[in-house]
Parts: structure tokens; sequence; C-alpha cells
């Protein structure tokens, strides 16, 4: 979500000093000096105030204070000293969560791990690289391209987004059809737990002693230990790059077509889709020249050796034409395809010039439910009297619906906020899941009383209390309480009962 530069939106989260809060600012003032220089914790509202939020900017809250450690040991000095005063720690990496993950709680520290940013290795061998945490996801691609090696997932935020916050989401991008998240990216976490201790996820062996803790690391949104070193995996960059740009004059009709492409065991690169209200706002940003006339459009890449790529053009192409395409073109040269990719991975700053705030929302459907659930979407703007643009990662059903509002308008924040509940209500509905790629945080915290059972908050509570015992790290996110979800139910279903209870559950 975006939002005008000079506006500040009111939030429940903003909580007003208090004569308690200012006695703990002094306490662990005083205990960070043996920790972090002093240089390195920042404190008053107008150093604090760049912290107060992340690209979720509806959220806010001052934290107590900052500490902007250089190295590990200082991370460890800062989490043990946390710990001994019971000060709750938000780990924050390049603060582009679009979900509220980094966003502070009343009276918490929030450790940036901005400085971290140094490639430690690259192995072309192993075809590896180990880096810290603040390491920009395009850095990564950039250190391992004389060895003609990249790093996969490309979240649409790569130049701004860490590796580290990466690690935290799970995030994807628009290539991860292909090549898998972020957790099939990863070889090796090392991690700091809120207690100080060194601990180390996955190795760089094929195999690792004990349980296999890496997976549920990945995508803990900063609950369960601060990563302070991360090895990822390198691939060998594909000699040959083909974009098919496709058009279509329905929704549904385009949404069949990539349920087609999958079935016909194609799994093209990247495979993303846009409807019309999408197309107009990119254009008018990019111009990546982009057919305005469509009502949905698909980019299909297929990458790979010359006569691989062209015989899967050839497939994808065929099943287009027998979907009632509108329009098919096959991108030239190299500049021509990142000119088309160009209008996808800017459609979240396209769509922050038609209004002063959205809602990036996140969830997953099956493929076949995609235009379903596209024309549901088309009814709500009618019901909330808001518009909503759309851009996905349609090959693995994750959808991005973009709600535009005014955040000023308390009104307005409001229907949005109803409207993006609404939707993913729906994705779990169809099948699906509330989130994909950007996390829970605290955008989706009542939505997740829609998709699981009280028993299963109950284990993922405790798994969370397994690795962070006082609770302190990230805290009250991502795992609603049993109070929450009575409320969020007594206001959206009937007697508080789960919705759609015949379907399965994990």
């Amino acid at each position: 979500m975006t939002t005008d530069a000079g506006s500040h939106h009111a939030s429940a989260l903003d909580t007003p000093p208090t004569s308690a809060g200012a006695q703990l600012r002094a306490r662990l003032l005083n205990a960070l000096q043996t920790a972090v220089p002093g240089c390195q914790v920042l404190t008053g509202e107008e150093n604090l105030a760049p912290y107060e939020t992340d690209a979720l900017p509806v959220y806010r809250q001052l934290p107590l204070m900052v500490a902007l450690p250089d190295d590990e040991s200082q991370v460890q000095g800062v989490l043990r000293e946390c710990r001994r005063l019971g000060v709750p720690v938000v780990p924050r990496g390049g603060g582009t969560s679009l979900s509220g993950g980094a966003t502070p709680m009343p009276n918490s520290l929030v450790l940036s791990l901005a400085r971290l940013t140094r490639v430690l290795e690259v192995d072309p061998l192993a075809r590896t690289a180990t880096v810290q945490p603040g390491v920009r996801n395009i850095r990564i691609s950039e250190v391992a391209a004389p060895y003609e090696l990249y790093y996969a997932p490309d979240p649409s935020s790569q130049i701004a987004c860490t590796i580290g916050g990466n690690v935290a989401e799970n995030a994807g991008g628009l290539h991860c059809l292909k090549y898998g998240l972020t957790v099939h990216n990863i070889l090796r976490v090392k991690a700091i737990s809120m207690d100080g201790e060194v601990l180390e996820f996955g190795s760089l062996a094929p195999d690792a002693p004990g349980l296999d803790l890496l997976a549920l690391l990945i995508g803990s949104e900063g609950m369960f230990a601060v990563v302070t070193e991360i090895t990822v995996r390198l691939i060998p960059k594909p000699p040959v790059a083909k974009l098919v740009l496709a058009s279509f004059d329905d929704v549904e009709t385009a949404g069949d077509a990539v349920a087609a492409i999958i079935g016909e065991g194609i799994i093209p690169a990247g495979l993303e889709m846009m409807d019309k209200p999408a197309i107009a706002a990119v254009e008018a940003f990019v111009h990546a020249g982009y057919d305005q006339e469509a009502a949905a459009l698909l980019l299909c890449e297929a990458d790979g050796n010359r006569e691989e790529v062209a015989e899967e053009v050839a497939r994808i192409c065929a099943v287009l034409q027998r979907h009632e395409v509108r329009d098919v073109q096959v991108s030239s040269n190299e500049a021509e395809r990142l000119k088309w990719w160009s209008g996808r991975k800017n459609a979240l700053p396209a769509a922050g010039r038609l209004a002063p705030d959205y809602f990036c929302m996140d969830g997953s459907i099956p493929r076949r439910a995609i235009g379903k659930l596209l024309k549901r979407i088309q009814g709500m703007e009618e019901v909330y009297g808001l518009q909503c643009l759309n851009v996905f990662h349609a090959g693995d059903g994750n959808l991005h619906p973009l709600i535009l509002f005014d955040g000023n308008d308390a009104d307005q924040l409001r229907r949005a906020e109803d409207f993006g509940a609404d939707i993913l209500e729906r994705c779990v509905e169809l099948g699906g899941t509330i989130t994909g790629e950007h996390g829970v945080g605290i955008e989706k915290l009542n939505s997740m009383c829609v998709q699981f059972t009280p028993a299963e908050r109950e284990t993922f509570l405790a798994i969370k209390r397994a690795f962070d015992p006082a609770g302190l790290l990230n805290a009250d996110k991502g795992i609603p309480t049993h109070a929450r979800c009575a409320e969020y139910g007594h206001m959206h279903v009937s007697g508080g009962r789960l919705p759609f209870p015949d379907i399965e559950r994990f």
C-alpha cells in the first residue's frame, strides 16, 4: 500500500507515550550502551518517524527506540538486553512489507538489520552465495552475474527489498512458477533467538542432522528468531528467454487459458495476468505497449536453450489460439521483453498515481477459479464503492487485487478493509488461502480466523512458544488470539462459527 508523503493515518496502533514508557526507554537506553554504540540507537519522534510503518502505512506506531547493529554480536547483545527487560522486538529489513510485518507495537524496539549488508561469499562451483540479511535481493544476482549465475526469486520490489525480509515472508516473484519461492532457494540460515542463542537451520550438505526446521523458519515473519546470515542457491542464467504477450476479450477466458497452459504440462518461467483497469493504469505509467482494449492480458515467458524455447513458445501459442485469444505477440528482442515485463513490475507504483492509498491484497486460489473470482471482485466494487485493479501470478494462482481508497477518510478506510477481508474469504471459499507471499502481519490477522480452526491456531501458538517462550519477537502478529477470532466471527459470521465448514482444513 502507498500513501501521499504528507499524510498521516491514525489507527488503533497509535498509542501516545506514557510515563511508564518513558521509564522503560531510559532503562533500555542505559542497558544498550554495552550492546551497541550510542550513535546506533535512535530515539526522539523525529528519528523514529521513518520506522513507524512499513509499506502498509495505514497502520502506524512509533517504537520505543530503534537499534542499528553492525554485526551478529551486536544483534545478540540487543536481543539479550531486550529479553532481560521484557521489551518486545520487531525485526526490520528494507521496510517493503505489504502486510504490516515490520510495524512496531507500543513500547517495542525496532531492530533494523539495514547495516548488515556484506556479501560474505560467492561460490560458483557449488552455485551458492552467502550474504547478510540487509543485502538487497537484486544485489545477489549482480554479484553472481560474472559467473553467469543468478538468484531466481524476484519480487517486484527486488531493487529495495532485502533477502532477510524475503526469508521472513517467504517472498515470491514473477519467475517463481518455474524456479520456486524463497523457501525453495535457501540452503542455510543462521539466526539468533530472543535469548541470544545462535541457531543454524539447514546445511550446505545434501542433508543435515536433526529435525529439518529450515522451511519452518522461512515465512515465520520474524516471530521465531532474527536472521543474521543466509546461504542461497544460485542457478545458471538461461541463454534465451522469450515473452509471449496475449490479450483477451474476457477475464474468464484468460483464466481458462492459464489453467490450460499448465494442464498441457508446460511450466513457463513466468505466467502473469492483469485485468483492464490494471492495464490502463500501467500503460499510462510505463507505456509498455499493452493492448488497452483488452479485458485481460497474459504474460507468459519461456526460457532455456534456443531450441527448447522455440518449442515451448509454439506450444503456448497453440494453447492460446484454442482459447479465443484476441491477439498474441512474441518478444522479438531482449529490450522488448524487458519493456513488457516493466509494465507488470510497475503495477503497484502505477496504482499509486490513481488514489492517495491502496491495499495490495495477497490471496491464492486454484487456477481454475481465477475467472470466477475476478467476476466476484467486479461485483464487490459496487458493494463497497471502491475501485480495484487486479494483477497476479496467474501460474500459481497468487492474486494481488489493488483496492484504491483515501486513508484520510475513515469511512473509505473501513470499506477498503472490509473489501479486502471479503476477497480473502472468497479465496478460502474457492479452495485457496489468505496469503501467497506477503505474509499475515497485521493486515490478515482477522482472516486467519476464517482459514484456520481454533485447534490449528493453538498449534501455531505452541510452535511460536517453542522458539520464543517470552513471546517478545514480533509479538501479536501472524497468529490471532481466540478472543480476536470470536470478535471477528461475531461481526462477520453467524454465531461465531467457522465459515465454509465443509471445506478441507490444514
